[in-house]
């Protein structure tokens, strides 16, 4: 049976936990930073959990895991 592939830009992405939750960045970080609060833009810099209805989505596109 040949190897399964990993979807590249999934790896770049996502990365898994040491308990095999699936960590994300969140979005609205990357400029436009005058009108956001501080709480706000310090918010954005912790990664989140990936969504239980999008996690087996993610894990088929992450077949071995993303290292």
């Amino acid at each position: 049976m040949p190897k399964m592939k990993t979807r590249k830009s999934a790896a770049k992405r996502f990365r898994m936990t040491a308990s095999g939750k699936i960590k994300r960045n969140r979005a609205f970080n990357s400029h436009l930073f005058v009108h956001k609060s501080t709480n706000r833009k310090r918010r954005l810099e912790s990664p989140a959990m990936v969504s239980k209805s999008d996690e087996d989505r993610v894990r088929r596109m992450l077949p071995y895991g993303s290292r």
